[in-house]
């Protein structure tokens, strides 16, 4: 280990080992990919980044949105509850009941055990019912879990990511294009 690496204190480079892993398995997924709502042509138009402004739901519906909104909360350290409400998607998806129990445990364990490397912001209750409901795991067992993360993404993450300069700028950009290609239709 570098000399200044063992200066610092056990819980720092366990964060930053704990940080790594969280970029690294984000960076993974080509479809998260940071840059997706920027590479040339594959660009969200401005009426896409408007309908996003009308509903959360309208924002996780389009592919852009969902690529920005993603990239909004890896810069605040949250991106946990959008991978965390996606694997519960996933999971609902679930055709053969005896891969559930396996499933399950997988979610479980990487969002809501007391070990969980990328553990979600849920109440104490919810986490004693989603504990519960891992005795016998069916379709539903996330799902009051899924629901109050859901609800702290709408009601707190989905607002700041609207007044962020994040969104302003690809709205910016949209704009930008937009003019330019009735520049062209007129030339």
């Amino acid at each position: 280990m570098c000399k200044g690496l063992a200066s610092l204190p056990t819980c720092c480079l366990e964060r930053a080992k704990e940080l790594k892993a969280r970029l690294g398995s984000i960076l993974q997924k080509s479809s998260w990919s940071l840059s997706c709502c920027k590479i040339g042509k594959n660009k969200p138009t401005l009426e896409e980044c408007l309908k996003w402004k009308e509903s959360f739901e309208k924002l996780l519906s389009s592919k852009y949105g969902l690529c920005a909104f993603t990239t909004f909360l890896v810069s605040e350290f949250s991106e946990e509850n959008i991978a965390f409400y996606f694997a519960c998607e996933d999971y609902r998806c679930t055709k053969s009941p005896a891969k559930l129990p396996a499933k399950a445990q997988k979610i479980y364990n990487e969002f809501i055990g007391s070990e969980a490397p990328r553990e979600i912001n849920i109440d104490h209750e919810t986490r004693d019912i989603t504990r519960a409901n891992m005795q016998a795991p069916s379709l539903s067992c996330f799902d009051l879990a899924q629901h109050k993360i859901y609800m702290l993404m709408a009601k707190d993450c989905y607002p700041r990511f609207l007044r962020s300069t994040a969104y302003s700028d690809l709205v910016c950009q949209a704009k930008t294009s937009a003019k330019q290609a009735q520049q062209e239709k007129k030339a």
